[in-house]
């Protein structure tokens, strides 16, 4: 075989479209000296210290209606301040020129001033980068941000949903050929750590420069992006989608972790110290029974009293000992009681250190109230999420971890209104399917789960017993997410043959889903993606590999995806209906969490009739499906008592 040079164009098209950025360098590959890129364009960008000259330029800006901006921030330890974050400066791109200006703020008050004159002009289209975080920023200084035309992040995401980052230096480099960092280089401006105290004040002022350049290379990326991005949008039918759901969730979300929810910080370390003090008699009953005292939280110690001590059977040896994993101990549950007692044990440790003390530090000291993150640009299938804690994850099937919710209280003078839409998934499955059995379930509002049971069973619904609706329900719900044979029967604990029965018959009974579930797959083969009903787009390279457990995840993503997605856009659409209508309303309730398929608001008592009408409208009309959607509302003191 002849060995031949690669071929470097190629090689680096490729590294620029997977973010290889260190390879680039690692290889030296750089740019055709003869291809014209945005790297070699001059960008003009002019360091403006006079503030008549900003006025100036934000009078021309205001004429064309358009707001291309990026913030510099510092860090900073404001108790009132939700992101601890003050804008120190903004760079704003000339609409039609290759010209950036930067103007770095004197004082919070003209920072103030200053944007609140920008972002609150009723005219103004505002196009910028992580709108959420900036809305936030600008909310903390009082400033309510008029509209958001454009997110580079959420374009971005929406053309490639399983890409984990979307960094505006990623985007500028894989949609514009433009190295940030190395455009700075070429420019003369470099990031210069300071040498020694004599450098101190001169090294001050490069970092300044340093800063500023790039923060002004961020602003005029945003710019370019902007039609790149729209059009890439338009192409994929996913412009809509971008325009009426993603981009009014700004405000949204942003008002959210604004808000945040309220927690009895008291109740919290009274909940944790109950936990500490049934891990303690856990503790002793695990020693008795072990016949000494050892580390239960060292999986070297535990697997040596388990199957060396104990003798017990199952035992797995790897390079660090025996495994000790839940899915060890949870075949050991019959062979003897101090399993029992570790899973419990676990589940108590788990409780305290993730949801006890993990939650303390994030309660906000000026007004006890923890704001977290809500994320658009995370899941594959368009879901929100969050973190900075996680508040969708706070468990809800243990009862010992569900009570962790009491802390979770409305303020004085409010309650708590929890909407949750009843089987959306299933409902988007009935449409999307065309199934007529689901179809006819749903119309006649039957229980869908005895249905499928009846059906699968063979068994008139009024003899359905309860074990068959939760087996008929674990298949229902199953489904959705592509699941396998193996997988319902480790849910159901019966074996896989039976399982696969259960499958089996299901889809014989229900083959309306059975043709979707076989045509979206094989769609999804073909055109490389699959799609909700609103046009969000997600590609499913999976489906192409040479590994059966890869190709298989990419047939459950398949089928997974419409379904789960169009739900998630339907509560998207609800959420945003629901906060413009309690704008309008000029009411006290505020939306505070937004749970998957549940939407709780912390509601004012006297609005609470007004608030129960608005969120029923706005959620069962949120999408006209073949069957309706329904939502089921409730009343509560705190999140443990909703629904």
């Amino acid at each position: 075989m002849k060995v031949e040079e690669w071929d470097k164009k190629q090689v680096l098209e490729l590294f620029k479209k997977y973010k290889f950025n260190r390879y680039i360098e690692r290889f030296g590959l750089v740019e055709d000296k003869n291809e014209e890129s945005i790297t070699k364009q001059q960008i003009e960008i002019e360091i403006i210290k006079d503030v008549k000259k900003l006025e100036e330029i934000i009078k021309k800006l205001k004429q064309t209606k358009q707001l291309f901006y990026h913030f510099l921030t510092n860090n900073c330890e404001e108790e009132t301040y939700i992101i601890k974050k003050e804008i120190t400066g903004i760079s704003m791109q000339e609409v039609n020129e290759n010209k950036v200006y930067f103007y770095e703020f004197k004082n919070n008050e003209e920072c103030a001033n200053i944007l609140k004159d920008i972002f609150e002009d009723k005219q103004m289209k505002i196009y910028g980068y992580e709108l959420s975080r900036d809305d936030i920023l600008l909310k903390q200084m009082g400033i309510e941000a008029n509209y958001f035309e454009f997110d580079a992040k959420i374009a971005a995401y929406l053309l490639s949903p399983t890409t984990s980052k979307y960094t505006l230096e990623g985007l500028a480099l894989q949609y514009l050929d433009l190295d940030i960092q190395k455009y700075l280089e070429e420019s003369g401006v470099k990031e210069e750590k300071q040498q020694i105290n004599l450098f101190e004040e001169m090294n001050e002022k490069q970092d300044n420069m340093y800063e500023q350049y790039k923060n002004s290379l961020y602003a005029y990326a945003i710019y370019k992006l902007y039609e790149i991005l729209t059009n890439k949008l338009k192409e994929y039918n996913s412009l809509e989608l971008f325009k009426r759901i993603e981009m009014p969730l700004i405000n949204v979300l942003a008002d959210m972790q604004y808000v945040g929810m309220y927690v009895d910080k008291n109740e919290l370390v009274s909940y944790g110290q109950q936990l500490k003090e049934q891990i303690a008699i856990l503790t002793k009953e695990i020693y008795n029974l072990a016949g000494e005292e050892f580390n239960i939280n060292s999986p070297k110690q535990l697997g040596e009293i388990l199957f060396e001590k104990l003798k017990l059977p199952y035992a797995k040896k790897n390079k660090n000992g025996y495994s000790t994993d839940v899915d060890v101990l949870e075949k050991l549950k019959s062979e003897h009681e101090i399993i029992e007692k570790i899973l419990e044990y676990r589940g108590m440790m788990k409780l305290n250190s993730t949801y006890v003390e993990g939650l303390l530090p994030y309660i906000h000291k000026k007004d006890n109230r923890i704001h977290s993150y809500f994320h658009q640009t995370v899941t594959a299938t368009g879901r929100i999420s969050s973190t900075e804690p996680n508040l969708q994850n706070i468990p809800t099937r243990v009862e010992a971890g569900k009570k962790i919710r009491k802390a979770f209280k409305p303020e004085e003078g409010y309650i708590y209104l929890d909407a949750d839409y009843s089987q959306i998934e299933l409902r988007v499955l009935a449409h999307i399917s065309n199934d007529e059995h689901m179809i006819q379930a749903f119309l006649n509002d039957e229980d869908i789960h005895k249905q499928a049971a009846s059906r699968v069973f063979n068994i008139p619904q009024d003899q359905v017993t309860s074990q068959e609706r939760s087996k008929a329900k674990a298949v229902n719900f199953g489904i959705v997410y592509g699941i396998s044979d193996f997988g319902l029967a480790e849910q159901l604990g019966v074996s896989r043959k039976e399982a696969k029965n259960y499958i089996n018959q299901y889809l014989e009974k229900y083959n309306g889903i059975k043709k979707f579930m076989e045509d979206i797959v094989e769609e999804a083969k073909e055109r490389g993606y699959v799609e909700t009903l609103f046009s969000r787009r997600r590609y499913i390279p999976e489906l192409k590999s040479s590994s059966y457990v890869v190709r298989q995840f990419g047939s459950r993503a398949a089928m997974n995806t419409p379904i789960q997605g169009t739900a998630a856009d339907i509560m998207k659409i609800a959420m945003i209906e629901v906060h413009k209508k309690l704008k309008q309303e000029n009411m006290k309730s505020k939306i505070i969490l937004q749970v998957h398929d549940e939407l709780i608001i912390e509601t004012k008592i006297e609005e609470q009739e007004k608030v129960k009408k608005i969120l029923k409208e706005s959620m069962e009309n949120a999408m006209e499906l073949k069957i309706p959607l329904k939502v089921e509302l409730s009343v509560a003191n705190n999140w443990y008592e909703a629904k």
